[in-house]
This record gives C-alpha cells, structure tokens and sequence, in this order.
C-alpha cells in the first residue's frame, strides 16, 4: 500500500480550482529515503491543521509531491511545468542542497520556496525563504562544547561527496582556528556508500578523537554500523548535524554509543509546541505512524512559515512577501522562530544519542 493510501495523502494531491497548491519537495528513493514517510504524513497534518484555522488569504491549502530523492534535474523540469501550468504556487520541504541549488533559479521572483533542510548557508535569491539550521549556529557551538565538556579537539571529517558537506566543512575549517581546534582531515565518498574500510583506517592514523560527520540518511547509518563494528566508538566520539530517530532505529542502539548530535528539534524535545505535535501527530495517525523526526518536523516548520508570510503579506505577491518577511515571527515545535534577511532564526540544542532517541544536554 502507499503512503497516501496508508494515511489519506491522496486527498492532498486531488485538483481544486480555488486552492493554494504548494508543491511539497521530499525524498521517496535514496539515501535520504529514510525521511520520506514522515515528511509526507507530518506535511498533510500541518495542512489540516491550517485549513482548520480558514487556510491562507480565504482559500484552503493543499500539496502535491514531488520526489526529492530524484535526479535534480528531472525534479528542475517537473517544477518548472508545475510553475507554468499553474499547477502550483508556492514550493516547500526537506531536499539536499543538490536539489534546491536546482530549483532556486526556476522559482526565482516566480513563486515563494520554503526550503525546510539544515544545509550550508549563502542562500540569497529572491522568494527563497530558508526555514533550516545552518553550521554557524548548528555545528559551531557544538564544537565548542565539546571541546570545553568532553576535550575533543582533534577531529576527522567525513561526508558525502555534494555540496552540502564539502561547503559546511569550508566553514568549519575557517572557524577552527577561532575554536583552538584541528581538523586533521576530510573524506568524501558518492552518496550510497556502502564501504567504510578505507575511511576508518583513514580516521584511525590521523589521531583524531572526534569525527564530525557531514553524511545523509542511510549513509550515516551504514557508517555507524562500520564505525561500531571497528570498534572506534570506544575512543572517539562522532558528532552530526542532522541524525534522527529513524537513523538512530535503522543504525541499532550498539552503533550509537557517544554519538552527539545538534539540531532544532528532536522527538524528545519538551517545548509545549513539540509536545502539542507529537500529540496531534499520533491522534491523527496512530502510534504506528513514520515516526516524527528533524526532516519532518522541518517540513511542518515550512508549511507553517510559508502560511505565515502569506497571512502577514495578505497577498502572494513576491515582492510583499518579501518586504514584510523580517516581521514574520511565530511559536512553533522548535521554539522561538524569527525570520531575518529570508532565514528563521531559532533555538538549537545539544543532544546525546540514547538507544533509540536522544537525551538533549543543552542548548547551543
């Protein structure tokens, strides 16, 4: 069965004449796939949620689904169709920097994009609006606290091979000196990667005592998996800024020991907002529901964004959008959210991978 059958999604995707369609970007296929599900299930109970409340500017929402998971190409021509048949209006969702460094040029002064993942930083075009952390205030700080709590101050960097983890290592290198850290070195392996051998010998003949992982999805699983097996768990600490409850589930409790991780939000995050969340997430779809996690949070985060700038705007007009962005602020599952120069800026915490979901340790 499919998702949208499993959890009512087909209505989402059904034409409506006088609906606000948004195109809603998620991966179904590839190492991000592990996302996918709870994206899509989290996505159609902010849309509930929204159309309860009267939808956005006197019309009711609705999404249709692209898979992010996709060639960024392909998913470049889809939108663009979209966007010329009138299909959709505006673009959101959680999709590698790969796929939105696709889709930017095309909704450019076009239609508002959402863009929901953490990714690098330096997004600047026009009508991208970015709802995820960036390593200035998601990576930075956690070395820091590392490097004061736990003495990790020799690290070895480790991502797929794409934009993401090689421009947010750039960042960390630049910092590293300010932080009287070393990065002792860097690999970077095809997205899929299934062989470890070669990295963590790598890693263990450079000294390092901490490995900042820069990896998406079933990477990161397969590599914890290697890790632990190696049994490198024991001397050196890994640290991500994006690793999940699915990603913890998928890796085993075993392969997660001194794993740290910093985002905005996590499961087990106690703000009255993920609380109210994680309690309309299993009444509208069971316990058994994909479970809730950062990527899709993320997306409930740039459903929610994309209605607020509308409703401040009281139009779809790009440019009214964007003049009144920076008064766009809101209490949502993270937190505290305040939009300045088309980013959300929001709380960001600290936590340690605990079995099957994390024990938050502080925020960042």
């Amino acid at each position: 069965m499919k998702l949208a059958e499993a959890f009512d999604l087909d209505d989402a995707c059904a034409p409506s004449g006088g609906a606000y369609r948004v195109g809603l970007v998620v991966p179904e296929q590839g190492p991000a796939g592990i996302f996918g599900p709870s994206c899509e299930a989290v996505s159609q109970l902010a849309v509930e949620q929204i159309n309860t409340e009267g939808g956005v500017l006197g019309r009711p929402l609705e999404f249709d689904i692209l898979d992010g998971g996709a060639d960024p190409h392909l998913i470049r021509r889809q939108l663009d169709r979209l966007i010329r048949t009138r299909r959709i209006h505006a673009v959101t969702g959680w999709h590698i920097s790969a796929v939105r460094q696709q889709l930017s040029p095309i909704v450019d002064h076009r239609i508002p994009y959402v863009y929901t993942s953490l990714y690098e930083g330096g997004e600047q075009t026009p009508g991208v609006f970015c709802s995820g952390e960036t390593p200035v205030d998601q990576v930075l700080p956690a070395l820091r606290w590392l490097r004061d709590r736990a003495g990790v101050s020799r690290w070895f960097i480790v991502g797929d091979d794409y934009v993401w983890p090689r421009a947010s290592a750039a960042v960390t290198r630049r910092y590293a000196r300010h932080l009287a850290v070393n990065i002792l070195g860097e690999a970077y392996v095809p997205l899929g990667n299934t062989n470890w051998s070669k990295v963590l010998s790598n890693i263990e003949l450079s000294g390092a005592n901490g490995v900042i992982m820069y990896l998406v999805g079933q990477d990161a699983v397969t590599f914890n998996r290697a890790f632990a097996a190696r049994n490198l768990h024991q001397s050196v600490i890994r640290f991500s800024p994006l690793m999940e409850e699915n990603m913890l589930m998928a890796s085993g409790s075993a392969a997660t020991q001194s794993l740290f991780v910093a985002a905005s939000y996590f499961r087990s995050l106690a703000t009255a907002g993920a609380m109210d969340l994680m309690g309309d997430y299993i009444a509208r779809f069971g316990p058994s529901a994909p479970p809730l996690n950062n990527a899709a949070e993320s997306c409930y985060e740039g459903i929610r964004t994309l209605a607020e700038l509308l409703r401040r705007a009281g139009s779809t007009d790009i440019d009214r959008m964007l003049a009144v962005a920076d008064s766009v602020g809101y209490d949502g599952p993270r937190g505290a959210m305040q939009m300045h120069q088309a980013h959300l800026r929001q709380p960001v915490y600290l936590a340690r991978a605990d079995g099957f979901d994390f024990d938050i340790l502080t925020a960042l």
